[in-house]
């Protein structure tokens, strides 16, 4: 049986433009730099220090950067603080890079279907969505955090719950505007399924603005992690993050500056790096932008 595409063709000559125009932003280019490099230091980094996030060294203890074998130092029980933020990186790009994931695939799923039914189905849903956002994300994200026992599956998860939400808006009006172009239409005439049109040919047409919103998510998340880190309710020691080094930090901050300047130039990094890859993306899917 042969399966009718209907979907408009992203042809080559389209994702030659869309990249064209992504290479040429100059920041965009950048934070993908600095993400993958700082990725690759997460995952390989840590077999090639000399020491574990755990070892401690009492000898060395508030040693500053680039003494001895302390690349960047130790903290005030004298564990090495390179490795502490390389292995705090992997949790919080992985807290980060699946909390997106989770969101992503409850916005999208909430969005499509809520701009495609129309009707009472998309009151219900987007009124669950404006419920939700009726409470202050901080707030709510410190309740779930306070609730339940964190752990970096747990705090995924509530990352998730908390920001799907805003996926969902920008899925469900983008939905809503391309149900009734021509394709659809010719798909409905055709007898094909309400599910086939939903998720085979409107939502491929709408990946652009769900691939911006992603790596924002990323962003984002990384930050709120760190955030709820910070003030005890997120990564619990000696499990390092960066939010939770902050956190141990704040005592010593006239004495062993360091402490807080480098988790702290990490957490920066990551979540500039990921608005300026977000910031390309959205202008390279622009299609008003045809200047490449």
């Amino acid at each position: 049986m042969t399966t009718i595409t209907l979907n408009q063709p992203s042809s080559s000559w389209w994702r030659s433009r869309v990249m064209r125009r992504f290479l040429s932003h100059r920041l965009a280019l950048l934070g993908l730099l600095m993400i993958s490099l700082l990725t690759l230091a997460c995952v390989v980094g840590p077999y090639l220090l000399p020491y574990d996030s755990l070892y401690i060294d009492l000898r060395a203890r508030f040693s500053p950067p680039f003494t001895g074998d302390h690349y960047l130092g130790t903290d005030p029980l004298g564990r090495d603080i390179a490795a502490r933020l390389l292995m705090a990186g992997r949790i919080s790009l992985m807290v980060g890079f699946f909390a997106m994931a989770l969101s992503i695939l409850v916005g999208t799923l909430i969005g499509v279907i809520a701009g495609y039914r129309g009707g009472w189905i998309s009151a219900i849903l987007m009124r669950t969505v404006d419920g939700f956002l009726s409470y202050p994300t901080i707030f709510l994200l410190l309740a779930l955090a306070a609730a339940l026992k964190p752990s970096p599956v747990m705090i995924t998860v509530i990352i998730a719950v908390t920001s799907w939400m805003e996926v969902a808006r920008i899925v469900e009006a983008e939905v809503r505007s391309l149900k009734e172009r021509e394709f659809v239409l010719a798909g409905r005439m055709l007898g094909l399924g309400g599910a086939h049109i939903m998720f085979r040919e409107i939502l491929p047409n709408a990946m652009g603005p769900i691939i911006v919103a992603a790596t924002l998510t990323v962003a984002r998340a990384i930050l709120l992690e760190a955030y709820i880190s910070f003030l005890g309710f997120g990564i619990q020691p000696p499990l390092p993050s960066w939010g939770n080094m902050l956190n141990g930090a704040q005592q010593y901050l006239a004495s062993a500056p360091w402490l807080a300047i480098i988790p702290g130039a990490a957490i920066t990094i990551a979540v500039s790096s990921f608005n300026f890859i977000g910031d390309g993306l959205r202008d390279a899917l622009d299609v008003r932008n045809d200047n490449f």
